[in-house]
């Protein structure tokens, strides 16, 4: 292969996922992406990441096709599943760009049952997840402005297909940089949750198709000059609505979040949108039940959970915790994760007695909805850029509430006055001994 100087802007091809610069085309390489001239690493690390073991399943779902007999897999999937949801049909132009610009799109519907007095409440939802498009020792700016580009493309289609309300991946702007430690260049990323670059292409995006925009950023609260991990909310009318910080932060492994930021001042808000009333529970707080309980509470229809997890970690729990957390507080919730490897320059290690390493372990992507009466859509690919579009009937939530009575048959004082009293220095546990 040669390099050559030269760049375009890939609309159209198919490219190395790594790089998304794709010049000239010379041939078909790995897993039928086209090899192309570049003159940065991405192509190499990208075959890097190859080599692991999570990057070579794609999803469980195409597994489970692959491997089991029709006639069992309808019922396979409705044990592990629950109520089959149907698929949405999409616009034929909308998957044909999709296909151009090499992302998945998938569609699916989450009926409710027709009332006599009140008409369906339906909106559509559109979770995307995707690879950094730079490598990570690009310039900060490069990767910003490559990123935006690849999510407006991606928002493009999300708007052809109807999407009301659209969440990005935890800190989209950014490789997920935390577990280095360093702190330059990764707090340049941060910026203003109100004016930044970020938001004002965010209220574009918004103002344009009449679209509420999640956008889960490295916030700078410039007043004090404090970094944050937060969420931006703007509205459909192009106005930010607001912002809501990430409540629970981690101290596990690679996650040395704390070396940056530390936990979000912003309670549960719930934003109250043209198409439902909406929370955003940031990544680390789906391990915490009361997190989601609490966003319930306050009244959210749809709770997002924008995350970047990796598979050594987090996997096995993936597909069950935002699912539990939409049976038990009677609400839609939407889990969303990065995909790829990102590989970093200078080595660190995770505090396990285990060698130094430059990646912090593969995004999983496998972005999903659950619904109210513990049905959930299939996943997205584990190893490629993803929309998932979702329509849901909010009068589902009150139809389960009123079936099951989770919340009538809480008993939250009783549980308010032991947490109260658990909370307390003197708390010795009720536990009697024999």
């Amino acid at each position: 292969m040669t390099f050559d100087d030269e760049k375009c802007d890939g609309i159209g091809l198919v490219a190395c996922p790594a790089c998304r610069f794709c010049p000239i085309v010379e041939g078909v390489g790995l897993l039928g992406y086209r090899i192309h001239k570049h003159t940065h690493k991405a192509w190499t690390v990208y075959r890097r990441s190859l080599k692991m073991s999570g990057s070579a399943f794609e999803s469980l779902e195409k597994t489970l096709e692959k491997h089991i007999p029709d006639e069992e897999l309808k019922e396979v999937k409705r044990i592990l599943f629950g109520k089959e949801t149907k698929k949405l049909v999409l616009p034929a132009c909308a998957m044909e760009i999709a296909l151009e610009r090499d992302f998945e799109l998938q569609g699916y519907m989450f009926e409710a049952s027709t009332e006599q007095l009140r008409t369906p409440r339906t909106v559509r939802v559109g979770l995307i997840q995707n690879r950094i498009v730079l490598p990570t020792d690009a310039p900060v700016l490069d990767q910003i402005t490559a990123l935006h580009k690849r999510i407006g493309e991606m928002v493009d289609v999300a708007a052809m297909c109807g999407v009301n309300i659209v969440c990005f991946q935890e800190a989209w702007t950014m490789p997920f940089a935390f577990c280095t430690r360093e702190k330059e260049p990764w707090t340049e990323f941060a910026e203003s949750a109100e004016e930044g670059y970020t938001t004002r292409f965010c209220q574009e995006l918004a103002k344009k198709y009449n679209m509420v925009v999640i956008s889960p950023i490295l916030e700078r609260e410039e007043v004090h000059n404090v970094l944050w991990n937060t969420a931006v909310v703007v509205s459909n009318s192009g106005s930010v609505l607001g912002k809501t910080r990430k409540n629970h932060i981690p101290r596990v492994g690679d996650f040395n979040e704390s070396t940056y930021y530390m936990e979000g001042n912003t309670g549960h808000k719930v934003f109250q949108t043209q198409f439902g009333k909406i929370a955003v529970n940031i990544c680390y707080g789906r391990h915490h039940p009361l997190n989601w309980f609490m966003y319930s509470m306050n009244g959210a229809e749809i709770i997002f959970n924008p995350s970047a997890t990796v598979g050594g970690l987090s996997e096995p729990m993936w597909s069950i915790e935002a699912r539990n957390a939409a049976i038990a507080n009677h609400c839609f919730t939407c889990g969303i994760n990065r995909v790829g490897t990102e590989h970093f320059n200078n080595e660190f290690t995770s505090g396990d007695g285990k060698k130094a390493h430059q990646d912090f372990g593969y995004f999983y992507g496998s972005s999903y909805v659950a619904a109210p009466d513990g049905s959930r859509s299939p996943g997205l690919s584990r190893t490629r850029d993803g929309l998932l579009v979702t329509e849901m009937d909010l009068n589902l939530s009150r139809q389960i509430s009123d079936k099951w009575s989770f919340k009538m048959t809480g008993r939250y004082e009783e549980y308010a006055e032991e947490l109260t009293r658990a909370t307390k220095q003197d708390f010795k546990p009720n536990i009697i001994k024999e």
